[in-house]
């Protein structure tokens, strides 16, 4: 069992998504691309930030994620 990404995106909805993860008790991992880009020394193209949850929780956060998903 391992992490799953379950957002890509700003840094401001990534924030919202972890918090509405986090309050039914799912554990988050946040990964910034841009400021690892930055203390790299080199621009980031794509997405600037990434949220997972373990795999094993999935069932449990899906319904959050596909309402957040649908709300922006």
């Amino acid at each position: 069992m391992g992490l799953m990404k379950v957002f890509s995106g700003s840094e401001i909805l990534a924030m919202a998504l972890k918090e509405k993860i986090e309050a039914i008790g799912v554990d988050t991992v946040m990964k910034d691309n841009i400021q690892s880009a930055r203390l790299a020394g080199f621009g980031s193209s794509g997405s600037a930030v990434e949220v997972f949850i373990q795999e094993t929780d999935f069932a449990k956060a899906n319904p959050v994620i596909e309402e957040f998903r649908l709300s922006i």
